[in-house]
């Protein structure tokens, strides 16, 4: 029988994983976070662009060891090169800016080392972490626990938890263990590809460029990475065009109203990978089991943003199992269905209205009108009057 037991294993150790595991560990829980990879942040799937309030809603002090750059607003375009510019220095002086007493709107983050700042939190916190360990399956036992088979170092280590916490992203298999529909389909997904460059000038703008032309379903973004660099990528989804995202970046950077400012870019690295679009799961809970982060769908299914989402949902998990284990109540079905019942007071009713707003937009068939309604959407989406936190 194994002889450890955990208040809370978490599978993944991505924002939401990190941040699930150190506010538990905060109240006094004994956590475990488990990962497969043995580098955290890579491999590096797409932008790192979060808010400010983000960061502060997670407890997270702004550092220059993950910032790469700050952020003071948007340039929305559409594809045919017009635009909306918001930018926060000129709507809010006396807030937003570079001097004293001012502050950037959000920041554009190393991930590699974003994701290891988080980790590191955890630890001091209390949490311990297991790098180089994959999860393998779980069964639930009589004494209203579970055991989590896991392999270490290829050994089979088996641990006994009260919670096991999915956070292992895309199509969570920690979720498909519990019979939870983690599956993803190709309509709702988006191919993301982008370029980390130099010779490219940016001005503290997260650049968003819509339309059919350059990114089918998606977007192409030009964010600014510091010292000099810019991250130019894409996001397409894969039954509204035959052609790959590279094929589409290819072009977007050749022959897009941006071509003369692209002209002496070098490609330093490339990378790419998968984003969810579709509505959270109905259902991000089981006995002795829940899910969050991407692992439960928690993406702003305007943007494809994923850092503000797995933040907030890691943060409400550690709490939320914090106060129910202390609390001493069984972490079954009927208990942890509370998590997901906070998470939408806290923000997840206004990801399922985004969902609908950008279903609304791709049940149009006319191109040139979805278009339109995508670029006016997103220009709504980033401006001060906004319903909507910039997640």
């Amino acid at each position: 029988m194994p002889k450890t037991v955990y208040d809370i294993l978490i599978i993944g150790s991505g924002p939401a994983g990190a941040v699930t595991a150190r506010f538990a560990a905060k109240q006094g829980l004994k956590v475990l976070l488990v990962d497969k990879r043995q580098e955290l942040g890579a491999p590096i799937q797409c932008s790192g662009a979060v808010s400010r309030h983000a960061l502060e809603e997670a407890l997270v002090t702004p550092d220059p060891e993950f910032i790469h750059e700050a952020i003071f607003g948007f340039n929305i375009f559409n594809q045919e090169g017009q635009n909306t510019v918001i930018d926060y220095r000129s709507i809010k002086p006396d807030e937003y800016g570079a001097g004293e007493g001012k502050n950037p709107l959000g920041y554009v983050v190393d991930r590699r080392r974003f994701d290891r700042y988080l980790m590191t939190q955890a630890e001091r916190a209390g949490a311990e972490v297991w790098l180089k360990t994959e999860g393998l399956g779980f069964t639930r036992t009589a004494d209203g626990l579970c055991e989590v088979r896991l392999q270490r170092f290829n050994r089979l280590v088996v641990v006994k938890a009260r919670v096991l916490v999915g956070a292992d992203g895309l199509q969570s298999q920690v979720g498909k263990w519990a019979g939870l529909r983690t599956h993803i389909p190709l309509r709702n997904l988006a191919g993301c590809l982008q370029f980390i460059v130099d010779q490219v000038e940016t001005n503290g703008l997260l650049e968003i460029i819509t339309g059919h032309r350059w990114a089918p379903g998606g977007y192409a973004w030009v964010f600014p990475k510091g010292n000099g660099y810019t991250e130019i990528g894409l996001g397409v989804i894969g039954t509204m065009t035959t052609r790959n995202a590279q094929w589409h970046l290819d072009k977007f950077i050749r022959q897009s109203f941006f071509k003369e400012r692209f002209k002496h870019a070098r490609i330093l690295e490339i990378q790419g990978g998968g984003v969810p679009l579709a509505a959270p799961l109905r259902t991000q809970y089981s006995d002795n089991l829940l899910l969050v982060g991407d692992a439960a769908r928690h993406v702003n299914p305007i943007t494809g943003g994923g850092i503000h989402t797995a933040l907030n949902s890691g943060r409400i998990a550690g709490e939320f199992l914090g106060q129910l284990i202390q609390s001493g109540q069984a972490p079954n079905r009927e208990n942890l269905k509370g998590y997901q019942d906070r998470w939408l007071e806290e923000g997840g009713n206004k990801i399922w209205q985004l969902y609908g707003e950008k279903s609304a937009i791709f049940r149009v068939k006319d191109i040139a009108q979805r278009d339109e309604m995508l670029y006016q959407t997103m220009s709504g989406y980033f401006s001060p009057h906004s319903p909507y936190k910039k997640i």
